[in-house]
């Protein structure tokens, strides 16, 4: 179960926010019975890039074995 404060895995493109597949945000809201989440997107060095509201199906919790991976943005 995905709550506030967790961080998830983005499973679809967001072009128009600029976000990828395995692009990694924080839960900063979630919608009544989980169906959808407000997620907040920064840098590695914390400046926002996007805060977007997502089906459940668009993002997925973070594994424990996952690593972090660092991608320019345009």
């Amino acid at each position: 179960m995905i709550k506030e404060h967790d961080r998830v895995v983005l499973t679809t493109k967001e072009p128009d926010a600029g976000l990828e597949p395995g692009d990694v945000g924080t839960v900063v809201h979630v919608y009544a019975g989980g169906d959808a989440f407000e997620v907040e997107f920064v840098t590695l060095t914390g400046d926002p890039v996007a805060v977007r509201t997502v089906d459940r199906d668009e993002v997925r919790p973070v594994q424990s074995r996952e690593l972090t991976h660092a991608r320019g943005m345009e």
